[in-house]
């Protein structure tokens, strides 16, 4: 007799990370409809329901550029610091409230310039936004910025050079985003050249819309440190050996690929796949709002379409913290006292009551890690 399944208010109280979430993918459908009524700004409905179907939320879209569309809205309402900060605290609130504990928040500032904000104007909103939700919530966030491939290599080259001068300020990665069909990451190499040579991490979306080689020329030609959806990897046995070998995690979005056309339908997604051959695999939202979703509803859906059992959805968990842009003894740290904390939590539906605190690296205490914590 299997195991009962788990309620989503269970996986809710989980810790956990999101690494691969868009900033313009994720507003509240209030907050636009507030926003642009406040600034005179058109929308293709003045109403909740009316919005939610012209911008198809939740519904597959059969490709990424058709899901690409709903990106017109948000952008409409992201041009000015001040709703740029708004945006970024609500969606800091947002994540809290299901225990998201780390968040990295990717865009492209060049997006948000079209009533004369400056790049560096848009930056500093956003940390602003960010900063006052980790005072109030207790969440950590930080960005990655975006180049978009099928915009120019200039552009791209720009955002890299953002991304250099953010370094250590809020910026931990840069990303390469955007359609992916016909637009191939080795037009952009100049500007992942210029991340390497400062040392800054990247990230790119691969293997979503275009196939393996996609996925093979974002690690081998770009050099990639993480891969953004990967779900066509499956195709190329070799490759995903070889990133299984090199320890290169996925950012995995589940649902957003079904939405996109990119998996038939959540059934048949590789994830199970992966993570049984022990990829380090990570699931993020992609787009809280476009995909109407959350890192719970995704853990859960793996646990309840795709049979993940609790231990999988542990080890799911503390491969994101694994896998986040963060100095490696923080890292250490984040492992340890999560690990300890998913202690609590058991299969069959219960939760322990919480021990004391662990002591902080940053306490200056030393802390041993526990036996459950896989260093893999």
């Amino acid at each position: 007799m299997s195991p009962a399944k788990l309620p989503l208010s269970f996986i809710e109280k989980l810790p956990k990370t999101d690494l691969h979430v868009h900033l313009d993918g994720s507003l509240r459908l209030s907050t636009i409809l507030e926003l642009a009524k406040q600034d005179g700004i058109e929308l293709p409905s003045d109403t909740p329901d009316g919005l939610r179907r012209a911008m198809h939320l939740g519904e597959n879209c059969g490709s990424l550029v058709e899901y690409l569309k709903a990106f017109d809205v948000t952008l409409r309402v992201m041009q000015t610091a001040e709703s740029l900060t708004r945006i970024a605290y609500e969606l800091g609130e947002d994540a809290a409230k299901e225990n998201v504990r780390y968040m990295e928040v990717r865009y492209a500032p060049m997006l948000h310039t079209r009533k004369g904000l400056k790049l560096t104007q848009v930056i500093e909103a956003v940390l602003e936004g960010l900063r006052a939700a980790h005072m109030q919530f207790g969440i950590e966030s930080n960005i990655i910025i975006c180049g978009i491939r099928n915009i120019s290599v200039e552009s791209s080259l720009e955002m890299a050079e953002l991304a250099v001068a953010y370094k250590n300020r809020g910026v931990v990665a840069y990303d390469l985003a955007g359609a992916e069909y016909d637009h191939p990451a080795k037009h952009h190499k100049a500007a992942f050249q210029l991340v390497r040579d400062n040392n800054i991490n990247c990230t790119i979306h691969a293997g979503e819309a275009y196939g393996p080689e996609s996925i093979a020329q974002a690690i081998h030609i770009c050099g990639a440190h993480r891969i953004g959806h990967g779900c066509r990897l499956r195709e190329d046995g070799d490759l995903l050996h070889y990133i299984n070998d090199h320890r290169i995690p996925l950012e995995c979005c589940p649902s957003s690929n079904v939405q996109t056309g990119a998996i038939k339908d959540f059934r048949t997604h590789p994830i199970k796949l992966y993570a049984d051959l022990g990829l380090r695999v990570t699931v993020n939202t992609d787009n809280r709002l476009v995909t109407d979703t959350t890192v719970s509803r995704e853990l859960w859906l793996c646990h309840s379409e795709l049979g993940f059992s609790l231990p999988d959805i542990k080890q799911l968990i503390l491969n994101g913290f694994k896998s986040s842009f963060l100095p490696f003894h923080v890292k250490q740290d984040y492992l340890r006292r999560v690990s300890h904390e998913l202690e609590r939590f058991h299969d069959d539906g219960t939760i322990a009551e919480a021990a004391a605190a662990q002591p902080s690296k940053h306490d200056g205490l030393p802390v041993s890690a526990p036996s459950s914590l896989n260093p893999s």
